[in-house]
Order: C-alpha cells, then sequence, then structure tokens
C-alpha cells in the first residue's frame, strides 16, 4: 500500500508541475502575442493598453522567479535534513535488528526484518522529496492565484475618485470644515468645437443692415458666431456699413440729425464722430486703403456726385465726379489710385472707374456698358484686380465679377443674391439672398473649388453685408450690443368680434376722398398708421385722396381687371394713378423685373419746402414713362412706355417700402399691361394676411350672399359596375 501511495503521489507531483509549467508558458506566449499586436496597431491608445498588460505580465515572471528561489533554497535545505536523518534511521535499525536476532531466535527474526524494511520505507528520502515537492506546488498556486487577482484589480485600485462638487464650486474649504460629498455622478462628456467651413476659415467680423417695424440698424458679428450684436438703435435710420482698414472702426449713413449725413464709430471705445455737416443728402461711405480719406456720395446742386473728405475733417470734401447724371456707391480701390461707382451717365445704371492719376470725370470708363442690365454697388477684390457688383439679370439677381482693368472681357456670373462683399482673403465673396421668410447671407468659393455656406441668417430684407479680418473688440461682444429701439409695433389691428354668422364689418377711412372710403376692420388700422407714417415722411398727405378702396360685390370690372377683384374684399387701395402726370410728377415709377412677373416701385416726392433734404433722398434710378406709349412713338407703344430720358432732381420717399412696413405689399402687372392700362397695377396696394380671395370674401358675405362667387365642386365620375352572372 505505501508502495502504490508513493508511485500516486509521485504522479500526481509530476501532472501538476508539467500543468504549472504549461499554464506559464501559455500566459507567456499570450503576454507575447498581445504585445507584438500592440506593437502592430496603428492606434495609441491600444498600444498603451497593451504596454500595460506586458508590464504586468513581467511583474508576474519577475514575482514568480524569486518565489521559485526561494523555494528551491528551501527545497535544497529541507532534503539535506531528510538525507541525514534517514542515514541516522537507519544505521539505528540495524544495530536493533541484529541484537534481536541474537536473543530471539528465527521468528522473531523475521518479523524484526520485515519492522526493519518498513522502517526504510518510511523514512526513504524520495518520498520526503515527494512531499516537500508538493507542499511546493501548492504554495506556487496560491502565489498564482494572489498574482491574478491583483493584476485583475489594478484598474479599480488607480482609478481617480470624482472629484468633490462642493469644493470645486461653492463648498467651504476653511480647515476643520466637513466638505459634504457629492453623489458619483457620470462623467459630462466634453463637447467637440465644430470646425469652420473653409470658407470661413479667416474669420474677422461682418456688419449689415436690417429693416425691423420701418426703422433701418447696424449689426455687427463675428464669423463663425449665432449671436449678431444691435450696433445703433435710433429711431431713425442708419445703413450703409463700411469697415476701416484695420476693422476698428465703421462709418455708416444716418439722418438722426434730422437729414442724411456720414457717421464714424469706433467699436472699441463706443464713441461716434460725424463727419459730414451738409444739409443735403449724404450717403455711401467708402475707406482709403490708408484710412485718412472716405469717398461717399452726396446730393449738391440738384446733383448726384462722388465726393471725398479726410477722416480728421481738416479740410472742406473734394468734388471727384461732376456728370448730370447721379454718380453713386462709391468704392476705393485697395492701391488707392481709383475709385469705382455706380452711373447713369449711358442712360443705364453702369460700373465706371475714375482714377485719381487722371483725375477728369470725362476720363472715367465704362466697365460694364449694359443697358439691358442695371449694375449696383462695386466692391474690389483685396489684390485690385477685379471688381464685383449685383445686377438684376433675366428677372433675377446676380452676384458678377468682373476684371477691373478689361472693359471688354465678359461679367462672370458668380450666384445669385445681392450686395457682394470680398473676404478679407479674397477667397470668397458675401453676399444677401432672400427666402419666403428670411434672408441668408451666403459665402461662396471664388479662388477655389467648393460649395456656398451659409454664415449667418438674418431677417428677410436685410442687406449690404461688410467684412473685415479684425474681431469684434471682447467688451462689445460682453455687452451683447444694444437693446432695441424699436418698443412696441407700428400699428394695432382693433377689431371687434365677427357676427354670428362669422363675419366682420367694414371700416370708414376717416378724412380719406374715394369713391367708397371703406376697408375691412381687420386692415383699416394699419392703413391708417401708414397714412401718417407718410405724411411724415413726404411732408404731405399722400393717402389722403384714393382712387379706390372698397367695391361693392356686383360692381363689373374694366378691361383688365380681374373679376374676383380684392377691392371686393376690403383688402386694398389704389392710390391716384394721375399722380404720374405733371413736371415735376408728384409720384415716380421704377419697372422692376422680378422672375416672370413685373412689378413697380413707387417713390413720392417730397413737399416743396422740404426740397433741401431734410425729407426723403435722391433718386437712383430712371423712372419708367408711362404716358411716352400715347405719344406716337411705336417702340414705346409695343413696350408699353420706356425710361425717361433723364433722372428727375429732387428728394423722393419709397412708398413701396413704407407700404411693405405696415403689411401693404404692390401688386404685380397683369400679363397684357403693356397692351392694356388697366392692368398695368404699379397704383394697387394689397393686404391678403395670407388668405386666399374666396376665404377674404367669407369675412364680408355669407355663402348665399356670393351666389356664383362660390366655388364648384368637381363633379365626380363613377364606373358603371357590372354584375357577373
Amino acid at each position: 500500500m505505501l508502495v502504490r501511495a508513493y508511485r500516486l503521489t509521485d504522479k500526481v507531483g509530476v501532472v501538476v508541475l508539467k500543468s504549472s509549467a504549461v499554464l506559464a508558458e501559455t500566459t507567456l506566449a499570450g503576454i507575447t502575442i498581445i504585445t507584438r499586436t500592440a506593437r502592430r496597431g496603428a492606434g495609441a491608445v491600444l498600444g498603451g493598453a497593451f504596454m500595460l498588460v506586458l508590464g504586468v505580465g513581467r511583474l508576474i515572471w519577475t514575482l514568480l522567479r524569486r518565489v521559485l528561489l526561494v523555494i528551491w533554497g528551501i527545497l535544497r535545505f529541507v532534503i539535506g535534513l531528510i538525507g541525514g536523518a534517514a542515514g541516522a534511521a537507519v544505521g539505528v535499525g540495524g544495530r536493533t535488528s541484529r541484537r534481536a536476532v541474537q536473543s530471539a531466535g528465527g521468528t522473531m527474526a523475521r518479523r524484526a526484518a520485515r519492522a526493519e524494511l518498513e522502517a526504510t520505507l518510511t523514512e526513504d528520502p524520495l518520498r520526503a522529496q515527494n512531499r516537500v515537492l508538493s507542499g511546493m506546488m501548492v504554495v506556487l498556486l496560491a502565489v498564482l492565484l494572489f498574482v491574478v487577482w491583483w493584476a485583475t484589480g489594478e484598474n479599480q485600485r488607480n482609478a481617480t475618485p470624482p472629484p468633490n462638487i462642493a469644493v470645486l464650486n461653492f463648498g467651504d474649504t476653511t480647515p476643520g470644515t466637513p466638505v459634504p460629498t457629492a453623489p458619483n455622478l457620470p462623467a459630462t462628456a466634453v463637447p467637440t468645437a465644430t470646425a469652420l467651413p473653409a470658407v470661413l476659415e479667416v474669420r474677422g467680423s461682418l456688419a449689415y443692415t436690417v429693416r425691423e417695424r420701418g426703422q433701418t440698424d447696424l449689426w455687427v458679428v463675428n464669423v463663425g458666431s449665432r449671436a449678431p450684436l444691435r450696433l445703433t438703435n435710433s429711431p431713425q435710420d442708419e445703413r450703409d456699413p463700411a469697415w476701416s482698414p484695420d476693422g476698428r472702426r465703421l462709418a455708416y449713413a444716418s439722418n438722426q440729425d434730422g437729414n442724411w449725413e456720414i457717421y464714424v464709430y469706433d467699436l472699441a471705445a463706443g464713441t461716434t464722430t460725424r463727419l459730414t455737416y451738409e444739409l443735403s443728402f449724404q450717403g455711401a461711405p467708402s475707406w482709403s486703403p490708408d484710412g485718412l480719406w472716405i469717398a461717399y456720395e452726396s446730393y449738391q446742386g440738384g446733383n448726384l456726385d462722388i465726393y471725398v473728405v479726410p477722416i480728421d475733417g481738416s479740410q472742406p470734401a473734394l468734388r471727384v465726379t461732376s456728370n448730370p447724371a447721379p454718380d453713386f456707391a462709391p468704392a476705393w480701390s485697395p492701391d488707392g489710385r481709383r475709385i469705382a461707382f455706380v452711373s447713369l451717365r449711358d442712360g443705364s445704371a453702369d460700373i465706371f472707374v475714375f482714377s485719381l492719376d487722371n483725375p477728369s470725370d470725362d476720363a472715367a470708363i465704362n466697365l460694364t456698358e449694359t443697358p439691358a442690365r442695371q449694375e449696383q454697388r462695386p466692391v474690389w477684390s483685396p489684390d485690385g484686380k477685379l471688381l464685383a457688383f449685383s445686377a438684376l439679370d433675366e428677372g433675377v439677381e446676380k452676384i458678377f465679377v468682373k476684371p477691373a482693368d478689361d472693359p471688354q472681357a465678359p461679367a462672370q456670373v458668380l450666384e445669385r443674391g445681392r450686395t457682394p462683399a470680398w473676404a478679407p482673403n479674397g477667397a470668397s465673396l458675401i453676399f444677401a439672398v432672400d427666402s419666403f421668410e428670411s434672408t441668408q447671407l451666403i459665402v461662396t468659393p471664388f479662388t477655389e473649388s467648393g460649395i456656398s455656406t451659409l454664415a449667418l441668417q438674418v431677417p428677410l430684407g436685410a442687406t449690404n453685408p461688410v467684412w473685415t479680418g479684425t474681431p469684434l473688440p471682447a467688451a462689445l461682444v460682453n455687452s451683447g450690443g444694444l437693446p432695441s429701439g424699436v418698443a412696441q409695433a407700428l400699428f394695432v389691428e382693433q377689431e371687434n368680434a365677427p357676427d354670428a354668422e362669422g363675419l366682420y364689418k367694414l371700416d370708414t377711412l376717416l378724412g380719406v376722398t374715394a369713391p367708397s372710403a371703406y376697408l375691412n376692420e381687420r386692415v383699416n388700422d394699419s392703413f391708417n398708421a401708414l397714412r401718417e407714417r407718410a405724411l411724415k415722411a413726404a411732408g404731405w398727405d399722400f393717402l389722403g385722396n384714393l382712387e379706390d378702396a372698397f367695391w361693392a360685390i356686383d360692381r363689373l370690372p374694366q378691361p383688365g381687371e380681374e373679376r374676383r377683384n380684392w377691392y371686393m374684399t376690403g383688402r386694398q387701395f389704389g392710390v391716384n394713378r394721375n399722380l404720374i402726370v405733371g413736371f415735376p410728377a408728384q409720384m415716380e415709377i421704377v419697372r422692376e423685373d422680378l422672375d416672370i412677373n413685373t412689378y413697380w416701385r413707387v417713390y413720392v416726392r417730397v413737399a416743396d419746402e422740404a426740397q433741401s433734404g431734410q425729407l426723403g433722398e435722391p433718386l437712383r434710378q430712371i423712372p419708367w414713362d408711362i404716358a411716352s406709349r400715347n405719344l406716337g412713338d411705336v417702340e414705346a407703344y409695343d413696350a408699353g412706355g420706356r425710361l425717361k430720358p433723364q433722372v428727375p432732381s429732387g428728394y423722393y420717399v419709397d412708398f413701396t417700402q413704407l407700404a411693405a412696413d405696415y403689411g401693404w405689399l404692390r401688386v404685380p402687372a397683369g400679363s397684357d399691361w403693356r397692351a392694356n392700362i388697366n392692368s398695368v397695377n404699379y397704383w394697387l396696394f394689397r393686404k391678403t394676411t395670407g388668405l386666399a380671395w374666396y376665404d377674404a370674401m367669407r369675412e364680408l358675405y355669407t355663402v348665399g350672399q356670393l351666389g356664383g362667387f362660390v366655388p364648384t365642386p368637381t363633379p365626380t365620375v363613377r364606373a358603371e359596375v357590372t354584375e357577373q352572372p
């Protein structure tokens, strides 16, 4: 039995030793494979993780090696002791056996020999070694289990505890004060900054104009920001922003002191300086590249021309152009030796370039010479080689770019939009594009490939963006800009509740002369407010005498007039169309072909006593002459009129803009307007508030009263079904 137990113990010990060796080799091989994989990995994070595993493996192997060396030393010492004890035991056993043989005889001798053999087997050195090796394996397995536990718990031991919120923010850090323990909150992800599109990487800041509730103001914003700041909030108008070359000042035009003048605003200091002091009109400033002069348009002596004035006011303004036709919208070139501007001297709005090296108005070069297009607002590229401008072309406002020194080169159409401005690096342009409910400031690349990018969405009608490479002062950004200067709406519609049948009433227009001076009570207050505003702007009661305001439902229209006429809804009025006749005429109309429709912009001449510049501003467009169609001119008759030979002198108010401020919109001409005077429609203004004509009629009439105007349902044709036998 002892021999069998010895053999079994020996085999188990060998198996355990071999298994431990295989386990150690497998672990080290796995660590080596992971290490090689980490070295081949592309990510620094994975490589760091694998190196951590390698370090742990090396630490484990070092510990194992030291433990094995200690165990081996102990083993050698124990084996030595066991060997000595075994030898002594054998000697003693031999002497005892001989005495037993001599004294007890044969039987006792055999028993003594068997006892000696058993004693010798029990104390055999090999069995002692096996016991020691078994104990060593137990210790080794315990060490391996400890190492595995220690390695797997390292991450938890090294984890950084969450910070104490009370200490970081509002906790009392006085010594001895107990600090409240914050809950173990999940870590907050750090937001990743969104990269700017390539066309906006030049950054800087923008300035532009916004018209809200009948008031035009200046706004600024850092490129890439979605938080624009109001820069002006005067009850009067500020417009035409122009950055100084260093981007620290902004020149603009305003009528805040009673007439239009040029002002300069220092953004860092927050101070405004008035640059011009004239009773006449001044506008559209442009800086010289050295920042010492400003070019602008000025209406003096009955003519609109280009002037320059030193920024320090050290000398009077100098006149640059003197042509009898209007010259306006100057733009100073980056080299400082040229000024581009718009002129009507050749019968249409063209871009001209004036050279300061040859300061003769007659030497100015017509760069565009396009009678079919009316160019506006030229701007130089930063290198002075190109001019960008906008123009109404084929019914669409477009951005054009053309070489500044080659009148024969065709202009390149860039995008749809108006009032362009170059980026500070000249690689792209920004311009305004109107949508249904808002205006977008769009940036499109020019020198490199790319796509157009929305820089900022602004209120509908915002215009004239200008770009500088200088960011806004931090103090201005932190202030949040100025509060709104428009405290309340321009009008409040005071209407009664509808009657039992859901109908509203007509309201009398007090003091208005018209065949039927009535409007729907849901729009009459806006008309009265518009009438008062027009009186203040023009100096006379333009809306006190109307051609029409309301039609009875049974009134028959004239040829060219709509049968389903908006006069019947009480939501349309017509100004006196005969005001376009006279010398000077009290009303001028400018033709605007937008998309497939023809519209008219109405300008009202201010009162004679206000013609010195207190009200209105000079015209920059050639009016349309409707009366010329009846003067025997066949070409004018076929075209429905023609442009007037020259721009009328004097000051005018843009009534179309005023009406739009109060929700009254102009009406497009009918498709036959060239042949039918009744469908020209320049005198019509309408306020639908989103209603279709029939719905607007239902505010005043029941279905029974509408009679033949009630829509007839479209009959549905049903296919006959034949039964199958």
